[in-house]
């Protein structure tokens, strides 16, 4: 990507170096990758990992301690540089796009931690990957992530890394539009099987709307070089849930998917970048077959 002369977001609560204290849910796009590794590594069962997501469930009450601080590398300070012009770039992007829907958007705040940090839903850790909390409307990553991402599933690349931050903020998009509070609801109204199949209604939704951040981030900036868009449909593949299921065990179980197919992300990315059009996703009018 081509970020050099880029602003960087003011929106940002560096805590690295800050722990928490408590348990929490699990979301996000990080958070089936981290816990498929997990899995990989401790011979868990992957079915009794992903039961215990946990996208709604609100928290309070631990405090954050001060670890001893220390220098951060290079790499670790061009990275946070790196994310908070991405979250500048959402903010452009999502700010134009609400308008003209007569609203006006509220950006999110991005919480930069190392090892865990306390959140209205509960103590994140680093384990989980990325993940967008509503209780207070941040999203937070530890950068390490990037490092096991690209380690771990070969998915590599600045707009790789910018796909994962998007889909976050794409999130918050959802909450903002009021389609995850509904989404939550329902899913605690119904089986298990039916609320993953309302989640990956929900995570697709954020690939799509990954994709129209995309579009007119380019469409502003300029921001895509060659190779780019793929990076971001490579990182979509390999963390579909059917692939993650088929690397760790030999094969996959489609009642248990929380974030939809390989074929399925890489759809919803590729229609929000190639329309713009936030009308475009409809992921919750359309049947199972239809995704």
């Amino acid at each position: 990507m081509k970020l050099k002369g880029r602003r960087e977001s003011t929106n940002v609560d560096d805590r690295r170096g800050l722990t928490g204290m408590q348990k929490a849910g699990l979301g996000g796009i990080g958070g089936i990758i981290i816990a498929v590794v997990m899995m990989l590594l401790s011979g868990g069962d992957l079915s009794s990992i992903i039961s215990s997501v946990d996208l709604g469930s609100l928290t309070s009450g631990a405090q954050e301690t001060n670890t001893n601080p220390r220098e951060f590398t290079a790499e670790e300070q061009e990275l946070a540089k790196f994310s908070k012009q991405i979250l500048a770039g959402t903010e452009d992007v999502w700010a134009e796009q609400f308008k003209k829907l007569g609203k006006t958007y509220t950006p999110p705040k991005m919480v930069l931690y190392t090892g865990s940090v306390q959140t209205r839903c509960g103590n994140g850790m680093s384990s989980m990957g990325p993940f967008y909390c509503s209780g207070d409307q941040c999203l937070y990553i530890d950068l390490s992530f990037f490092s096991s991402m690209k380690k771990q599933l070969g998915a590599d690349g600045d707009f790789a890394y910018a796909y994962v931050i998007a889909h976050e903020v794409g999130h918050h998009v959802e909450y903002l539009l009021g389609t995850l509070g509904k989404a939550h609801e329902q899913m605690s109204k119904v089986s298990k099987t039916d609320a993953n199949r309302i989640s990956v209604r929900l995570e697709l939704l954020a690939d799509f709307y990954a994709g129209v951040w995309a579009h007119h981030d380019n469409k502003m900036f300029a921001s895509l070089e060659d190779g780019d868009l793929e990076e971001a449909i490579r990182c979509a593949q390999v963390i579909g849930d059917n692939y993650l299921q088929e690397k760790a065990q030999g094969y996959s179980q489609p009642e248990t998917f929380t974030h939809g197919t390989s074929a399925q992300r890489m759809k919803w990315l590729k229609l929000g970048f190639t329309t713009g059009d936030v009308r475009r996703g409809n992921t919750f009018q359309l049947n199972d077959n239809e995704l």
